[in-house]
């Protein structure tokens, strides 16, 4: 059984997500901020990381992406698409800020792909969900019926789609085709705000009508 634990960390409340196996075994889910704080968290649970999984390289998914990588010596994966934002502070939105730090991480080391993905126990489904950004990612657990989709869904809400690469049509393509595909029994964990389900934002989704 997969426990997921959601952490809104930094000025934006960005949500960092841990999913741990029964075996204290975890994956850890754009942490955006607070690095000190995720790593006292994973260490209080006796957590044994495995990986960083991004679901896009936005600057507030990303400011403590070394600090929890070389703590604990794990990989980090990206899609492609945003291979250099982790570097560019232009791209990743962090220069557009004045009085926030700079984000400039190390490379990824692992490119995602759509389709089926194995990182130890973990088995999920990443899906290239585009529109707030182009490599945005959602990644699909079907056996614990949850995803974690980044800023591409809200509760009640889309993603923005005014920043570098972004797109409404694509946005709602992707939404469309890649997450009201799930049952609507689907849990989904978004980047920013509370969890919803597949059901309930098809029902009630202003965007979605």
């Amino acid at each position: 059984m997969l426990k997921v634990r959601t952490y809104p960390l930094g000025p934006i409340q960005t949500n960092c997500y841990i999913i741990k196996d029964g075996e204290g075994q975890c994956l850890i889910v754009d942490p955006g901020e607070e690095g000190s704080r995720i790593i006292e968290e994973i260490v209080k649970m006796n957590g044994k990381p495995l990986a960083i999984l991004l679901t896009h390289a936005h600057f507030d998914h990303i400011g403590a992406v070394d600090q929890v990588r070389d703590h604990f010596s794990i990989p980090v994966y990206i899609h492609r698409e945003e291979q250099y934002w982790l570097m560019n502070p232009d791209l990743n939105g962090s220069s557009r800020y004045p009085g926030l730090p700079l984000i400039s991480n190390k490379a990824a080391d692992h490119f995602l792909q759509e389709g089926q993905l194995k990182i130890g126990p973990f088995q999920f489904e990443a899906r290239h969900t585009p529109g707030h950004s182009p490599g945005s990612v959602s990644f699909i657990f079907e056996d614990a019926h949850f995803a974690i989709v980044g800023d591409t869904l809200f509760k009640q809400s889309i993603g923005r789609t005014d920043l570098t690469g972004g797109d409404t049509n694509t946005l709602l393509n992707s939404i469309e085709g890649k997450l009201m595909s799930l049952p609507n029994d689907f849990i989904i964990y978004p980047g920013h705000g509370p969890s919803t389900t597949v059901g309930d934002e098809r029902e009630s989704n202003p965007f979605l009508k």
